[in-house]
């Protein structure tokens, strides 16, 4: 069975960094279209960085210029570099495939305070 690990997360204060790992266990990575998520409180979830098998990377506009999503499939992994945060970026963060979906991993919470 697939599962999706994300870990990274954290207090961090304004203009901080973070580097957030989702790890993809039972299956391989490489064919992929991989996706960060996130959800704070009240809201839906919203798309914030996607990045294609072959590399080609897209974000979503709060977040342009600050994150970089990249992968390392013999790791099965996908990471999200977070720059410059600010406490909108304050939500839990999950990571998954363009649906259909697997199951949900349980996200990494980030949050930004002073």
């Amino acid at each position: 069975q697939v599962q999706l690990v994300e870990s990274g997360g954290g207090l961090v204060q304004p203009g901080g960094s973070l580097r957030l790992s989702c790890v993809v266990s039972g299956r391989i990575l490489s064919v992929y279209t991989m996706n960060w998520y996130r959800q704070a409180p009240g809201k839906q979830r919203e798309l914030v960085a996607t990045i294609t098998s072959g590399g080609t990377t897209n974000y979503g506009d709060p977040v342009k210029g600050r994150f970089t999503i990249s992968r390392d499939n013999a790791k099965n992994t996908v990471y999200l570099q977070m720059n410059s945060l600010n406490p909108e970026d304050t939500a839990v963060y999950y990571c998954n495939k363009n649906f259909p979906w697997y199951s949900w991993g349980q996200g990494t919470q980030v949050t930004v305070s002073s």
